[in-house]
């Protein structure tokens, strides 16, 4: 069974990888990398507060009256990790789309590489 990786070991890897079909330093892969680790690290929070709390949790109302109602925390991770997955494909296609393997991307690619020398 293979070790979990940290999430720091997980983005190194990815970084690795980044380098290694030339993006690494492309600004809409540096950008999108950023914004994907900050969804991570969100919902590992998320994760936390949910697992403290528990799936349930009690609101108060102005009177003093009490309602057990559904963790807003778990609402959040769901937005939160389908952003995350948005994001990610994101970073997949800017991959395939950037990558000195590919077939290069015309005139936007051009404009790109120029941009990032």
């Amino acid at each position: 069974m293979k070790n979990k990786l940290t999430l720091q070991q997980q983005a190194d890897e990815v970084l690795k990888r980044a380098e290694e079909k030339g993006v690494q330093s492309n600004f809409f892969f540096v950008t999108t990398f950023k914004r994907y680790q900050v969804q991570m690290n969100t919902l590992n929070s998320l994760e936390k507060a949910i697992g403290e709390y528990g799936a349930t949790v009690t609101k108060e109302y102005v009177k003093g009256r009490q309602n057990v109602c559904v963790n807003p925390a778990i609402t959040e991770y769901n937005k939160t990790a389908t952003a995350a997955n948005g994001t990610v494909s994101t970073l997949i296609n800017i991959i395939k789309t950037l990558s000195n393997e590919g077939e290069g991307g015309g005139k936007l690619q051009e404009l790109i590489n120029s941009l990032n020398e």
